[in-house]
């Protein structure tokens, strides 16, 4: 029984592009006379390639990185001048770079963060099969690089999980005592409960999110839509209530489980986020934010919208991120979600409602460069979590 509902599962979760939409070729040899020769070179298990079928940029670029399972996982790296976090992106299902690619550009220019998105083993120009602990190592090979290629520091990286993303996001965050904070975006609990709505954590269930959140010391903010049909938005909202650092959440009304991006507000509050984590101070090695601020966060009175004062005087840990007093109403977990759209005026601007959470359907003005190119992104996850329903033998 369990060995079938795993296979069931790891059958669910995995749906690579067939075929991919870009390809790879070794990098044209250096003009100068081996300069760029050890740095194309790289480190050991990292080799720098080209990606085809996309537009090339000055500031992007690949490479392939060997991970501890044995495979070869494609990577690309966004620079952005000037930045100083760095996002590492795990993409969702029925996803590969070529087709993340300009996503990835537009928000690295638009947060203005340094930008990593890879693909796991078996999308794209990966070789080897997709499986839960492929993931993990895969976005192990991926942070590690950050670290001794791009010279990426723990304390300045955030990582960004969407969909079946969460999953090794959250496994490796909860590793990094030291992280500067988490976004997950359409998340899921566990693999088994997007099918089934169990109450307790099985052995052979996988990308046990759940679990691995409490253990996460750094700021967490949470991404869903309440229309979402394949992740309902109950899974973003648990794992936003276990969370011990919480970030305001943002809860985009309408929004289903691949169009976020399209919405005003999941590009305004992702940089209100990142500027809010810009102005924290690194974490140091004691950590001492993981505990007191987290005590904080779970034992706020419920009457908690007023202004975010606490972001000027909560220095002891991770001041402005406690200031999520405004959305800490747990006791109603849907009913809540206009108040706290109330409150978050007082938050991050206080002089300007956000009108468009309530108003989905507004033209995306303030955002039409960036909105314009997710039209090529936008349906990739739909069908991510359903299970075949033709058996192909395999």
């Amino acid at each position: 029984m369990g060995g079938v509902t795993s296979t069931v599962a790891a059958r669910f979760a995995f749906f690579p592009p067939s075929p991919p939409s870009y390809g790879i070729q070794p990098l044209p040899p250096p003009d100068a006379a081996g300069a760029a020769a050890g740095e194309a070179k790289g480190k050991e298990g990292s080799v720098v390639v080209e990606l085809t079928g996309v537009p090339r940029r000055a500031n992007v670029e690949a490479r392939r990185l060997r991970t501890k399972r044995g495979t070869d996982v494609v990577a690309m790296y966004a620079r952005q001048t000037g930045a100083k976090l760095t996002l590492l992106y795990s993409h969702g299902n029925a996803a590969d770079l070529g087709q993340m690619y300009e996503l990835f550009v537009e928000l690295s220019a638009h947060l203005n963060v340094n930008l990593m998105g890879y693909d796991y083993s078996g999308y794209g120009q990966s070789s080897g099969k997709p499986s839960e602990q492929n993931t993990y190592a895969d976005i192990e090979a991926v942070y590690r690089c950050l670290i001794e290629t791009y010279a990426a520091s723990e304390e300045n990286i955030i990582l960004y999980g969407q969909s079946v993303g969460s999953g090794p996001t959250l496994d490796l965050a909860s590793r990094l005592p030291r992280l500067r904070a988490v976004v997950v975006h359409s998340p899921i609990l566990s693999g088994l409960r997007v099918m089934y709505p169990v109450k307790h954590t099985y052995w052979f269930d996988i990308y046990k999110n759940i679990d691995k959140i409490p253990q996460v010391s750094c700021p967490v903010l949470v991404i869903h839509g309440t229309a979402d049909e394949v992740v309902d938005c109950s899974h973003g909202r648990a794992l936003w209530e276990l969370a011990k650092v919480k970030y305001e959440p943002l809860w985009v009304k309408g929004g289903n489980h691949c169009n976020l991006e399209l919405y005003p507000e999941y590009i305004k509050h992702l940089k209100k986020f990142v500027g809010a984590i810009e102005k924290l101070p690194a974490p140091s090695d004691e950590s001492p934010e993981s505990s007191g601020a987290s005590d904080r966060t779970q034992t706020e009175p419920e009457g908690t919208e007023e202004p975010r004062k606490s972001v000027d005087h909560r220095e002891k840990t991770r001041p402005s991120i406690d200031h999520r007093k405004s959305t800490d109403r747990r006791d109603k977990p849907r009913g809540s979600t206009d108040r706290r759209d109330k409150s978050r005026k007082s938050v991050d601007n206080p002089d300007r409602p956000r009108a468009s959470v309530d108003q989905p359907d507004r033209p995306r003005k303030s955002v039409d460069r960036f909105g314009g190119m997710m039209k090529a992104v936008r349906l990739r996850n739909i069908d991510c979590f359903k299970v075949p329903t033709t058996s192909s033998g395999s």
